[in-house]
C-alpha cells in the first residue's frame, strides 16, 4: 500500500523490452534508503518489485498485463518517474490509501493557470469517471489528488507549487497518457451491493426432496 505522496522523481536508465514486458533500471536515491530484493516501489503508480538495485539505481520487471494498463510501456531511456516507497504501519497517511494496482489510462487534455495554482483536465473512458466523485481522492501516475470537478467525460485537478516541483504531473505534454487509480472504496462497494445474491438452499429432507430424488 502506498500514500500518494511522491517521495522522489527517478530517471530511467534503462529498459529493455521483450514482445509483451519489459525489465527497467531507474536511477534514484531517496527510495533506495533501507531497500531489500522484493520489496515494492511505487513507479508512476504503478506497484512494481525491486528485483535488483545499487546504491544509485534499482530494477523491475514489467509484466504483459501492467504493461498493457499503463503508461510504462511508452518510457524511454532519460524519461522521469514518480516514485514512492511502500507505506510503513505507523506513518502519517497524509495522502490516501493507494493500493499501485492502476484502473487504467487517461489523457491530458489542457492545462490552465489560475493564480498560484494549475488546473489539469484529463480525459478518461466511463469505465473509469463512474468511480471518480467531486472532492474524492484519486491518484494519478501516483501523486494524490483531489478530485475538484467531474462529468461524463473529463475530470478536473488543481496542482500547487509544491505538488508542481515534487512529481512529473506538470512536466508533461497535452495528449500524454497518465496512469489512474481510483479510490478504492467506492469499488469495493459497488461489488457488495451488486453481488449475486445465492439462490435460497433447502436445509433438511422433507417429501419434495425424497420425489424428486426418487425416494418415493
Amino acid at each position: 500500500m502506498f500514500t500518494g505522496l511522491v517521495e522522489e522523481v527517478g530517471i530511467i536508465q534503462a529498459i529493455i523490452k521483450s514482445t509483451k514486458s519489459a525489465r527497467i533500471t531507474i536511477k534514484a536515491k531517496k527510495v533506495l534508503e533501507e531497500v531489500k530484493l522484493g520489496d515494492s516501489i511505487s513507479t508512476n503508480g504503478v506497484c512494481l518489485t525491486v528485483t535488483d538495485f545499487s546504491t544509485n539505481h534499482f530494477t523491475v520487471d514489467v509484466m504483459a498485463e501492467t504493461m498493457r494498463r499503463s503508461n510504462l510501456k511508452n518510457l524511454s531511456s532519460g524519461d522521469e518517474v514518480n516514485l514512492e516507497r511502500a507505506l510503513r504501519v505507523g506513518d502519517r497517511l497524509g495522502g490516501h490509501m493507494v493500493s499501485g494496482h492502476i484502473d487504467g489510462i487517461g489523457v491530458i487534455a489542457k492545462y490552465e493557470n489560475e493564480d498560484n495554482a494549475v488546473w489539469i483536465t484529463i480525459s478518461t473512458s466511463p469505465e473509469i469517471l463512474r468511480y471518480i466523485v467531486e472532492k474524492g481522492s484519486i491518484a494519478i501516475d501516483g501523486v494524490s489528488l483531489t478530485v475538484a470537478y467531474v462529468d461524463d467525460s473529463i475530470f478536473k485537478v488543481s496542482i500547487i507549487p509544491h505538488t508542481r516541483d515534487a512529481t512529473t504531473l506538470l512536466r508533461k505534454k497535452t495528449g500524454d497518457m497518465v496512469n489512474l487509480e481510483c479510490d478504492m472504496v467506492g469499488k469495493y462497494i459497488e461489488k457488495l451491493i451488486f453481488v449475486k445474491e445465492e439462490p435460497e438452499i433447502k436445509k433438511g429432507i422433507d417429501l419434495d426432496f425424497l420425489s424428486k430424488n426418487g425416494f418415493v
